[in-house]
């Protein structure tokens, strides 16, 4: 009985090893070529992704991105967000909560989300990532809904107008390695923390799994 129980540990820990390095890799290589899934500018991004909470323990945070420049190697994304009721605190981070993430899962396709230029976040009156007159103003869409993601002029896409390290720094931001994303299904960035040369570099170390892709 125990040589029986022991058997079958040994064949379902296999089954889970098999799962994770072969049946796992295998279905997320299939679905990136496919038209439903494959990576393009304008493709949504989940990913959900362990953090601390600011205590001893850790929590699960939910992301949804939009993939907004393909260049190279250099994935840009932008985070969907919504924008809170005019006058209102916005949330606190990026992230999104799990019944929205699971939401926006089944409706991303339907929903209006508005692209907005980053500076404008920062003009009106009120908290910034609220609705303000000039956000309604200027984006009218924000009307019939609140989502949206940070957009960057084209000549921001277009070219890096600076060689200083504060710039890299901030053009870097939110970028991602297409290979890892393409052949590992993971959101690994280009940093420049130990760059070399002015040059930015992968940070493995900080790679996040994917859950899925999606296009319109």
């Amino acid at each position: 009985m125990k040589t029986i129980l022991i058997s079958a540990l040994i064949a379902l820990a296999v089954f889970f090893i098999l799962r994770q390095i072969v049946y796992k890799p295998y279905m997320w290589k299939k679905a990136i070529n496919s038209k439903e899934h494959q990576l393009q500018v304008g493709s949504f991004i989940f990913s959900k992704q362990r953090g601390s909470n600011g205590s001893q323990s850790s929590t699960t945070y939910y992301f949804v991105f939009k993939v907004i420049e393909i260049k190279d190697d250099y994935v840009r994304l932008s985070v969907i967000r919504r924008l809170s009721q005019k006058g209102q605190i916005s949330q606190g981070d990026f992230s999104t909560t799990s019944a929205d993430y699971k939401s926006l899962k089944q409706n991303v396709k339907k929903l209006l989300i508005t692209p907005i230029l980053s500076e404008d976040l920062y003009k009106g009156d009120g908290p910034r990532y609220s609705l303000n007159d000039y956000l309604l103003e200027k984006y009218p869409d924000l009307k019939k809904s609140r989502y949206y993601y940070e957009d960057h002029a084209a000549e921001y896409k277009s070219k890096i107008s600076s060689t200083e390290s504060i710039d890299m720094n901030i053009y870097f931001e939110m970028v991602y390695s297409k290979k890892e994303i393409i052949e590992n299904g993971k959101l690994t960035p280009w940093t420049m923390t130990n760059s070399f040369n002015n040059q930015p570099s992968l940070s493995k170390e900080l790679a996040e799994k994917i859950d899925l892709i999606l296009n319109l």
